[in-house]
């Protein structure tokens, strides 16, 4: 037996492992499915049925294994299950002051013309409205380290019969997160998180929040009289104490730069509580600012927020690795339960894979298989999926729920029936 076939069966073992995790309390058609899925998101490295299908090789006409795929995708509850079990698995990583951040991305499907309730949506490439879908993904990670754990993600469309509104879907995912974490983290939102039907659910419900405040709102005093434009309030009431030295990822490049911080209690406009505002200077033109709950250092604040961007590096690892936007299946429960699904991939690299040290060697192992001309990233998710998708190459799927049947040395019985 070769090295990869040694770490094919090692690969599949712990994924064998990983899916009876995720699939526990569906039918075992359900089960079957979610592991071929799985299986063959990570050897297609792609989220098309007609690859994922290739991928598992079966012995029947691949149109009736996409049939088959398409057909269990459909099932409306796929996605609530799995993001049920992602948090609760991965719920134990987040302490006090984990970064919780949630991304909110888009989808773009331009030439799509009959995939369910397709809706208008912001392109940040075209800087215009096109037709698409709206994803949220909440992921953890610490602000000192490099890991990052995938809490949730859900696919929508506001033309959706059952959409109410992104609010709801946002405070949903925080209050099921909240919940299952025991309220330890601190969730952190970037631009368009400060709206009121947002910070005052969280400011009753007790939520610690790091929240971007937009320069073009209104800061009150602290007796709710005389709003004041943020960006003038920045820059006259705020004393900036504190300097300090930042590492920003610039497209890539790392550069380090000095900014000085200050911190104060404020009132905004349509806001019931006084709030925390830390402004920054030294990012831009105009200062940063921060709405906050959390009572700490402004600079711990800072970098909390500054996690949240390391964060965006997960959207973009999965629409480059496994072509999330090229999604063409057409119908809306499809579409959630491929985003959910693609999301537990992104589960099993980040976390799972990594959960015990004995695997410190196997993870090496797929790293090295990865052929990566540089050293590997602080976001090695890459290494790994392309490391994964070398030693799988050539394998095929099989059903984590089969007993494997060990072969028997029968040599001493034949040579026994012989002498006989």
């Amino acid at each position: 037996m070769d090295e990869n076939t040694r770490l094919a069966d090692k690969i599949n073992s712990q994924l064998d492992a990983f899916t009876k995790i995720v699939s526990k309390g569906l039918s075992k058609p359900k089960q079957k499915f979610i592991s071929q899925m799985l299986f063959g998101i990570q050897l297609a490295r792609d989220i098309k049925l007609s690859e994922i299908s290739r991928s598992l090789d079966e012995d029947i006409d691949i149109i009736k294994t996409e049939n088959r795929l398409s057909r269990n995708l459909n099932d409306k509850n796929i996605s609530e299950h799995i993001n049920h079990i992602l948090i609760r698995e991965g719920a134990h990583r987040v302490e006090r002051d984990t970064v919780i951040a949630l991304d909110l991305t888009s989808i773009e499907k331009y030439y799509a013309r009959k995939m369910d309730f397709l809706a208008k949506v912001w392109s940040g490439v075209e800087q215009d409205i096109v037709t698409g879908y709206w994803a949220v993904e909440a992921v953890a990670a610490d602000v000192y380290k490099d890991w990052v754990v995938p809490l949730y993600a859900e696919l929508y469309s506001q033309d959706a019969d059952d959409f109410k509104s992104e609010n709801d879907i946002l405070l949903g995912i925080i209050r099921s997160i909240h919940k299952t974490t025991n309220k330890k983290g601190v969730f952190v939102i970037d631009r368009g998180g400060d709206r009121k039907e947002l910070i005052n659910p969280m400011l009753l419900e007790h939520r610690r929040f790091v929240i971007r405040f937009d320069l073009k709102r209104n800061i009150l005093n602290r007796f709710g009289l005389n709003p004041r434009p943020a960006r003038e309030w920045a820059a006259n009431s705020v004393e900036y104490t504190h300097a300090y030295l930042v590492e920003i990822d610039n497209q890539g490049c790392k550069e380090k730069r000095e900014v000085t911080i200050g911190m104060r209690r404020a009132r905004l406009t349509g806001i019931n509580e006084e709030v925390f505002i830390v402004a920054i200077k030294g990012f831009g033109k105009d200062p940063l600012l921060l709405v906050t709950t959390v009572n700490n250092n402004p600079i711990m604040i800072l970098e909390m927020y500054l996690t949240r961007w390391k964060i965006e590096e997960s959207f973009r690892f999965l629409k480059q690795e496994y072509n999330l936007e090229d999604i063409r299946v057409r119908h809306y429960h499809s579409l959630k339960n491929t985003f959910a699904l693609l999301s537990a991939v992104f589960f099993f690299l980040s976390v799972y894979l990594g959960r015990r040290l004995q695997l410190g060697v196997l993870l090496k192992k797929i790293c090295e298989k990865a052929k990566r001309f540089f050293e590997i990233p602080s976001f090695n998710q890459y290494a790994l999926a392309d490391g994964i998708y070398r030693i799988l190459f050539g394998t095929k799927w099989h059903n984590p729920w089969e007993k494997k049947i060990a072969l028997r040395d029968t040599s001493q019985q034949l040579l026994g029936f012989m002498r006989a």
